[in-house]
């Protein structure tokens, strides 16, 4: 069994551990279908909340990576968890002002919210690739009434064919300078977004590993759960940035390909 006896659930982050520019990377089908194949607990992360795990999993499939929709947690997914147990014990639903697509809008009306621009509690920001200067206007006149600031994740960039795209960090970015709030932040890099995923398949810290190719998000965050940490070599961080980095992995491999002998 090696380094990896005694893990009993698994979270993996996405881009640039199973997938890259929606090709699988090496390893990665083998690594789902043995975790399937052995009803190993797991969930694959991601801080994109454009999509729902229905059309995520539809994605994944035509990158040649089968993964069942129950297995994937976004960042729209712990938000809206994140809020509902935040009005756990209202005596009416929560209303939220939402920027964002299909991912986060599903997310939030699942848990119970009404999705209005009259008086919300909560403005909550997602990707989308559609912003508009009137939207986020009003997102901005929102919160300077008095709505709360909730951001799905505090990525500044996203990747395309074409090059970086902002992202929702930015546009966060955007509102905070007219606003002078900041937002809570539910995604990686906050433990938070861990946390409601272990929730949700029933895991336990000690016996649960995070997979990532980003020391500045997958790997703090995992270590902040209390989580064994796999760092892969196929995604942003090489070997050699790691130690400009004051904490280490538990674990640094080449690729998930290495993870298979030892699960």
């Amino acid at each position: 069994m090696g380094e990896n006896e005694g893990i009993e659930c698994w979270l993996t982050d996405m881009d640039g551990v199973l997938v890259h520019e929606n090709h699988p990377i090496p390893g990665a089908a083998e690594l789902i279908e043995r975790w399937v194949a052995t009803s190993k607990r797991f969930l694959v992360l991601t801080n994109n909340s454009i999509y729902t795990p229905r059309d995520l999993a539809a994605r994944l499939r035509a990158s040649g990576l089968e993964v069942p929709e129950e297995n994937l947690w976004t960042s729209a997914l712990a938000t809206a968890e994140f809020l509902k147990d935040q009005l756990a014990g209202s005596p009416t639903p929560g209303r939220a002002f939402v920027v964002g697509e299909a991912g986060l809008t599903t997310a939030l009306h699942e848990a119970g919210l009404i999705l209005t621009d009259t008086n919300p509690d909560y403005v909550v920001l997602g990707e989308t690739r559609t912003y508009s200067f009137g939207t986020i206007t009003k997102a901005i006149r929102l919160i300077l009434d008095g709505a709360r600031f909730i951001s799905t994740n505090p990525d500044v960039t996203g990747p395309s064919a074409e090059g970086p795209l902002p992202a929702t960090g930015a546009i966060a970015a955007l509102i905070t300078a007219a606003t002078k709030r900041e937002p809570y932040v539910i995604g990686k890099p906050n433990p938070m977004m861990f946390r409601s995923a272990m929730k949700k398949i029933d895991a336990h810290s000690e016996s649960t590993a995070m997979i990532g190719d980003r020391m500045d998000t997958d790997i703090i965050a995992g270590i902040e759960a209390g989580l064994r940490t796999v760092l892969v070599l196929t995604g942003i961080t090489q070997r050699e940035d790691v130690n400009a980095y004051s904490f280490r992995p538990s674990q640094i491999v080449d690729s998930v390909a290495d993870l298979i002998p030892t699960i």
